[in-house]
């Protein structure tokens, strides 16, 4: 696979990592890391998984309505959303695994169209791509 690469962006993971500080190279965004009080941490901050959830709904979002207006599929209306849920455990193989679950809401379109972007966001979105075969993500059309 070839990637043309058109963006670079830059983070910077600090202290325990997981207990620590993650920020921008830009400045722009600076995050308190602290490991969920489920894994034994403190809860006393974000984690990776928020991050991740954060990026894959927008991102995946953001693919719907490319593909939609690219492939002439309808329009994604204003009020859609994609909530997504990110989880992570122990793997039976040892290690750390996550799951993702992608609630999306496309209110006012046929379920059949709406049924057809989703599927076509998948095919978009580069955590979609990263994703696949590598973690469970389950797609959910509300």
């Amino acid at each position: 696979m070839t990637i043309d690469t058109k963006y670079w962006t830059e983070a910077q993971a600090t202290g325990g990592g997981r207990n620590g500080v993650a920020k921008l190279a830009s400045g722009m965004l600076t995050v308190t890391m602290a490991s969920p009080k489920e894994l034994g941490g403190s809860g006393a901050g974000h984690n990776p998984e928020e991050l991740f959830a954060l990026g894959y709904a927008a991102c995946y979002l953001g693919a719907m309505r490319f593909a939609a207006s690219s492939e002439k599929l309808g329009t994604v209306p204003e009020d859609a959303t994609v909530t997504a849920h990110v989880g992570i455990g122990p793997r039976s193989e040892g290690g750390f695994g996550l799951k993702v679950k992608l609630v999306v809401a496309l209110p006012g379109l046929e379920r059949d169209v709406a049924e057809k972007i989703v599927e076509r966001g998948h095919f978009i979105c580069p955590y979609s791509n990263a994703t696949h075969g590598n973690i469970d993500v389950e797609t959910e059309l509300a």
